[in-house]
């Protein structure tokens, strides 16, 4: 459905479309090797990497100027590519999400994202008038980024694990380092929001995620914070060990010596209380 969606509305030759396989185990795309419909289709395999490695291996693979990230669950209207390209051209925007709608109840449409007091992701409603500004979340499911600033700050986190936080974390990490994330509402893109995930994600793997941003961005006193909301489930301990294992500690000094804003000019900006 969605790579028929985005060649439909790219005809001719259009952009370079890759698809990550990641360990799928139903044959899911085993379409794009049965047709000539798809030759312009370019289909990467692993085993396993998880959300945020394996869009960074589709990233190291594509050649042009702007990366587009899309979940494997989306369609997209006609003129979404060159609505979301132009946007590029407003004085430092680095990155740039459409609205998204719900599949099954095209109604229901966020404005991008932001944190609530809880670090909750929560979608935004129309901005007066609908014009294109800014964010602090743009989401996963359809991103935009100049491929000179995604690998500047080092794309999705490598060190993630399964799911959860890969967004959030690049946008956060993009508005520390300089750049500007906007939303353009006039164009909508339809999401399925499943039920459940096609695959294990529990959350231990959400937890991990969430305590390597924060140990990676956040000043002591928001990394408490983290941990105080992981504690209840218990593993806390465990969820430390593992992060401080996977390097977080190395990575925190190397983005505080790159970056040009802190996370208290972030929350302040965009008037989150956490």
């Amino acid at each position: 459905m969605t790579v028929d969606s985005i060649l439909a509305s790219t005809p001719g030759r259009g952009p370079e479309i890759i698809v990550v396989d990641d360990g799928s185990s139903d044959g899911c795309c085993r379409f794009l090797q049965q047709s000539n419909n798809y030759e312009r289709v370019k289909l990467i395999s692993s085993s396993g990497l998880g959300a945020a490695r394996a869009r960074n291996l589709g990233a190291a693979s594509a050649r042009g100027k702007y990366l587009i990230f899309c979940d494997a669950h989306i369609t997209v209207p006609q003129n979404w590519l060159e609505a979301l390209l132009d946007t590029f051209s407003r004085p430092g925007v680095d990155a740039v999400s459409p609205a998204i709608g719900s599949l099954e109840n095209p109604a229901a449409v966020g404005y991008g994202q932001t944190w609530n007091s809880r670090l909750e992701t929560v979608w935004l409603p129309p901005p007066g008038g609908m014009p294109a500004g800014p964010v602090p979340l743009l989401p996963g499911g359809c991103l935009a980024v100049r491929a000179g600033a995604f690998r500047r700050v080092g794309g999705f986190d490598e060190g993630f694990i399964v799911w959860g936080c890969e967004d959030a974390e690049l946008s956060l990490k993009l508005w520390l380092f300089g750049c500007r994330l906007y939303v353009v509402p006039s164009v909508r893109v339809l999401h399925l929001f499943r039920s459940r995930h096609p695959y294990p994600v529990t959350m231990d793997h959400v937890h991990h995620n969430l305590l390597r941003m924060a140990l990676s961005h956040f000043k002591s006193s928001r990394v408490k914070k983290v941990m105080g909301l992981i504690e209840p489930c218990g593993r806390l301990a465990d969820t430390v060990r593992r992060v401080l294992q996977g390097g977080a500690l190395q990575q925190r000094r190397r983005y505080l010596a790159g970056r040009m804003y802190d996370d208290d000019w972030f929350m302040k900006k965009f008037g989150i209380e956490f």
